[in-house]
C-alpha cells in the first residue's frame, strides 16, 4: 500500500516537473520569437537614446510604465532643456493593464497676477516670444506626483537619480541641445545666457560639456522631499524670488494652490481601433476631426499613386484648413462649454466638412472660417509600452525654445512662456485657467494592438500624428516608415510648407489647384511611438531629432 502511495506521488511529481518544464519552454519560446528589432517585455521612445534607456532600465528594475515615463522626463529636461523641464507641463495619457485609460493635465496655469492687457501686447505675426510676463504657473511635478500615486511601483526618489546623476557629472552637448543655443539672446534672458556662456565669455557649442549643478541639487531636494518642495517649500520661495528679480507676476500662492487634473478620456473609433484622446484645452479633438475627415474616403496604399496622390494632399490640406478655424474651440473647459468641442470629433460633423471640400480647388481664408493665431515649436514627447499591456503617451513642453528664456540662478529652472500659448485664441484670460495646446498624446487600442504615440512642434503635433497614422494604419507602412515620411504643414494663415524630400509632383500639381506655399527653414514634428502585437513591441524615436528607442 506504501509503495502504491510512492509511485502515485512520484507520478504526480513527474507531473508537475513536466508542466513547469512545459511552461518554461513556451515561456522562453514567446521571448525569442519576436522579430529582429523588436521588444518582447518593454519599449520607450524618448527623443533621445539616452533618455529612453533611462526609462527602458526603470522597467528593468520592476517599475511601471509611468515610472519608466517620468525617469525618462526628468532626462530629458537634461538632454533637451530647450524643449521641456521642471518650469513647464505636461499631459499622461495612461493605459492601465485592464484597458482603463485616465487623462492626467498637469499643464500650466494663468496666476493670480497676470498683467491686465497681456493680449494686447500679442506680436501679430508669429515669432519667438521671450519675457518674464509670459511665464504661467508650471504644473509639471505635479503632474509626475500624480502619475506616480495612481501608477507607480517604484520609490519616487528612484525615479529621478539618474538624471540627477546626469545633471551633476555632466556631458557634451548633443547636436540637437546645441542647435538652439543661439536662440539665447539679449539681456532680458541674462542668466540663461551667463549659464551657457564658456570661461572666455563666448557662448557654448555642441560637444562642449555642460553641467546642470543647479538643476541636480532641486531635482535632489524634489526626490528626498516629495513633489512638495517644488510647491511650498525653499525650492519654491527661491523660484518666485528670481521670477520676481525678472519682472515676472507668480507668488509663492500660485505654486501652492496648483493641483493636477485627472479625467477619463475621450473615446474616438477609428476603423479597428478605440482611440483615446485628452479633452480640451489638449489638441486631440483636432486630431480625430482630421482622421475622421479622411476615414471618409476610404483611403488604401493605392491612394498613394499618381494622380491620386495628389488629390489625397489636396483633401488634406484642406481639412487641416478647417481644422484651423476649428481651434478657437480648444479652451479650458472650466471657463467654456465643451458642447462644441465635443460635436468636432463626431463622425456626422466630418461628413459635413467632407461636404464642403472641392476636389478640383482650394478657396479664400474666410471659406475656412480661419481665425490667425501665433504657434509653438517647443515640446517633448514619449511613448512607454509594458509588458502587462500597461502604455504611457506623455507630452511636456515649456512651449517655445527654451520657453520664456528666464532661468531661476537658485534652482536652475528654465521657466515656460505658456501665457502666449493664448496669444490669437482669446481675447481674456483668467486665473486658474489652461492654455489651449495642440498636444495629443494619444493611446490606440483594437483586439490584437495597443499603439501609443505623440509629437511635438505645436501646430506640427496633428499633422505629424496624422501623417503617422494615415500610412502606418492606412497604407500599411512600417512604424519607422510612417514616421520617416515627409510631411506638408498647413500654418495658421493657411499656407502650405512642404518638409525637403516631399514629392515634387505633388508640390506643383497642389500650387496648380490654388494651394499657396510658404518656404519653411526647418520643420518640428516629432513622432515618437510603441506598439504592441502578439506579445512583441516594436518603437520608433523621430530620426528629426536624432531619437533612438530602447527596450529589451
Amino acid at each position: 500500500m506504501a509503495r502504491s502511495k510512492t509511485r502515485v506521488f512520484s507520478c504526480c511529481a513527474l507531473i508537475l516537473v513536466c508542466v513547469v518544464v512545459i511552461i518554461v519552454c513556451i515561456s522562453v519560446f514567446r521571448r525569442h520569437k519576436c522579430p529582429e528589432g523588436t521588444f518582447s517585455n518593454v519599449a520607450v521612445a524618448a527623443d533621445s537614446g539616452t533618455c529612453s534607456k533611462i526609462g527602458r532600465d526603470m522597467l528593468r528594475k520592476g517599475g511601471s510604465a509611468v515610472d519608466g515615463a517620468i525617469a525618462a522626463l526628468l532626462c530629458t529636461s537634461i538632454i533637451n532643456p530647450q524643449s521641456m523641464g521642471l518650469g513647464g507641463g505636461a499631459i499622461f495619457t495612461v493605459m492601465d493593464s485592464s484597458g482603463n485609460v485616465k487623462i492626467i493635465n498637469s499643464r500650466e496655469t494663468v496666476p493670480e497676477n497676470v498683467k491686465p492687457g497681456l493680449l494686447e501686447v500679442c506680436p501679430k505675426t508669429f515669432q519667438l516670444i521671450s519675457g518674464s510676463q509670459w511665464i504661467a504657473v508650471p504644473g509639471e511635478v505635479r503632474g509626475y506626483e500624480q502619475a506616480h500615486k495612481l501608477y507607480g511601483k517604484l520609490p519616487w526618489a528612484t525615479l529621478f537619480q539618474p538624471a540627477i546623476k546626469l545633471a551633476r557629472k555632466g556631458f557634451p552637448i548633443p547636436p540637437i541641445q546645441g542647435r538652439y543655443l543661439s536662440y539665447i539672446d539679449s539681456n532680458e534672458t541674462k542668466a540663461l545666457r551667463d549659464f551657457y556662456t564658456d570661461k572666455n565669455g563666448k557662448l557654448m557649442k555642441i560637444g562642449d560639456i555642460v553641467k546642470f549643478e543647479k538643476l541636480a541639487d532641486t531635482l535632489e531636494t524634489i526626490a528626498n522631499q516629495g513633489p512638495e518642495a517644488f510647491y511650498t517649500g525653499k525650492i519654491a520661495e527661491d523660484l518666485i524670488h528670481d521670477i520676481k528679480e525678472a519682472g515676472g507676476t507668480l507668488t509663492v500662492q500660485d505654486l501652492a494652490s496648483y493641483k493636477a487634473t485627472v479625467t477619463d478620456a475621450w473615446v474616438i473609433p477609428i476603423g479597428e481601433y478605440q482611440m483615446y484622446i485628452p479633452p480640451p484645452p489638449a489638441g486631440g479633438i483636432i486630431l480625430s476631426f482630421i482622421l475622421n475627415v479622411m476615414k471618409g474616403y476610404n483611403l488604401t496604399s493605392t491612394d498613394l499613386i499618381g494622380e491620386k496622390k495628389t488629390l489625397l494632399y489636396h483633401r488634406l490640406i484642406e481639412a487641416f484648413k478647417f481644422s484651423n478655424g476649428l481651434k478657437k474651440y480648444i479652451r479650458d473647459p472650466g471657463f467654456s462649454s465643451e458642447k462644441m468641442a465635443k460635436t468636432i470629433t463626431e463622425e456626422s460633423f466630418a461628413n459635413h466638412i467632407r461636404s464642403l471640400i472641392s476636389d478640383n480647388q482650394t478657396h479664400a481664408r474666410r471659406y475656412y472660417n480661419s481665425t490667425p493665431y501665433l504657434d509653438s515649436m517647443g515640446t517633448t514627447h514619449l511613448s512607454v509600452i509594458a509588458k502587462d499591456g500597461s502604455a504611457v503617451s506623455v507630452t511636456s513642453t515649456v512651449n517655445h525654445i527654451f520657453g520664456s528664456k528666464i532661468m531661476s540662478p537658485s534652482t536652475g529652472v528654465i521657466l515656460n512662456n505658456q501665457l502666449s500659448d493664448f496669444c490669437g485664441r482669446e481675447d481674456t484670460i483668467f486665473p486658474g485657467q489652461h492654455p489651449p495646446s495642440s498636444m495629443a498624446p494619444t493611446v490606440l487600442k483594437s483586439k490584437s494592438k495597443t499603439l501609443v504615440l505623440g509629437s511635438t512642434g505645436g501646430n506640427m503635433i496633428t499633422i505629424g500624428m496624422v501623417s503617422a497614422l494615415m500610412n502606418h494604419i492606412w497604407f500599411g507602412k512600417s512604424l519607422k516608415e510612417a514616421i520617416d515620411a515627409p510631411i506638408l504643414y498647413v500654418n495658421p494663415q493657411n499656407l502650405v510648407g512642404f518638409e525637403p524630400n516631399f514629392d515634387e509632383n505633388v508640390i506643383e500639381a497642389l500650387e496648380a489647384m490654388g494651394h499657396k506655399q510658404r518656404i519653411l527653414s526647418r520643420f518640428y514634428n516629432v513622432v515618437n511611438a510603441a506598439e504592441m502585437e502578439d506579445g512583441c513591441i516594436c518603437a520608433e524615436s523621430d530620426a528629426r531629432k536624432q531619437g533612438e528607442a530602447a527596450g529589451y
